[in-house]
């Protein structure tokens, strides 16, 4: 006897994107609404987390509720209501929790409590019915750089972290000493495209050489110095630079922070003896990321399951799809369940 589907609402609230999707049995996605917070930000070049906030609270419902009808469910349809609730921004979080926990109540459904970074690895896995393992995973994305051993969709062990800098902060922050639009990540590689990356030598932070841990803070302070100077005084130097000399920058900075996450990549792939990558997050959209990882694995005879691009950045689709092994489980959260800031 075929079971019965399993249908999921997800949210997602962790920093400036207001998404919800509807998922059944954790691979068929019905519906993926998104409302991008970009052009609010975009003249502080990064996340206000107050303005984020409030502009939640304003998206929050019609998203759920056009969600919902693309999906062409009902409450009725909906098995549980599953939320993103760390890490990010407390404040962010809030919101998306708030009203997960308000209809799971009002529903009368289970509340499936969802690691943020963990939903990014499920969008690897999402689209592939087969998953070697061990597995190593890598989450890059704005706010964190991580590497974990992935023995299934619910057991992840974290093998390495950003200890200052993420990958995609690195990338915002570059693009406003080069003088490119927020964000940084798609701006730097469009940049990029007619650069030469092997102009500039920015170094490869690897710290020791059993360390899995990342930091994106002393490349991104090269770029600066190599754009105003080690004194700090050449101000005005970027803007008398040629697009030519900009691309050349952008280039090779894309390239240093390429070339490390690979390097990372590889040493926990071998700690482990895993036979798949996984990558997700943000910056995993980065066409030079992409294609390095690939030729990584090709080179050592790896899976790779690399997330599709249009579901890098948050979504809720990757949270209602990861909610449904915890449901298969019977890991329901409490409605006292609270935002946490930290992993």
């Amino acid at each position: 006897m075929q079971e019965k589907p399993v249908t999921i609402l997800g949210v997602e609230t962790s920093c400036d994107e207001t998404a919800a999707a509807v998922v059944r049995n954790g691979r068929q996605i019905l519906s993926s609404v998104v409302a991008s917070q970009t052009k609010l930000h975009e003249r502080f070049g990064g996340v206000v987390p107050e303005i984020a906030s409030r502009a939640h609270l304003e998206k929050i419902l019609p998203v759920i509720k056009e969600a919902i009808e693309q999906a062409g469910v009902k409450p009725a349809d909906i098995d549980a209501v599953a939320v993103a609730h760390q890490p990010g921004l407390a404040i962010a979080l809030m919101v998306g929790v708030t009203a997960a926990k308000t209809l799971a109540f009002a529903w009368q459904k289970p509340l499936i409590g969802i690691n943020h970074l963990h939903a990014h690895l499920q969008s690897a896995i999402l689209a592939s019915e087969t998953m070697e393992l061990p597995a190593v995973a890598l989450i890059v994305s704005g706010g964190h750089t991580s590497l974990y051993e992935a023995e299934s969709a619910l057991e992840l062990k974290r093998l390495g972290s950003t200890i200052d800098d993420a990958a995609g902060e690195g990338f915002d922050k570059v693009a406003t000493i080069l003088g490119l639009p927020y964000p940084g990540g798609p701006s730097i590689e469009k940049t990029a495209k007619g650069g030469n990356p092997k102009a500039v030598a920015f170094p490869r932070s690897l710290l020791d050489k059993e360390s899995l841990d990342f930091s994106f803070s002393g490349l991104k302070t090269a770029v600066l110095y190599h754009c105003q100077g080690q004194d700090m005084k050449g101000n005005n130097r970027v803007a008398s630079m040629s697009p030519q000399e900009i691309s050349d920058i952008a280039a090779s900075f894309q390239q240093a922070a390429v070339d490390t996450l690979i390097i990372k990549t590889l040493r926990a792939v071998r700690k482990v003896g895993a036979r798949t990558v996984l990558v997700g997050g943000g910056v995993a959209a980065n066409t030079a990321l992409r294609e390095g990882m690939q030729d990584m694995c090709d080179k050592n005879k790896l899976s790779l399951l690399i997330a599709p691009k249009s579901l890098c950045t948050d979504n809720a689709a990757m949270v209602a799809s990861l909610a449904y092994y915890y449901y298969k489980e019977g890991r329901f959260s409490g409605l006292d369940l609270e935002p946490t800031a930290t992993t």
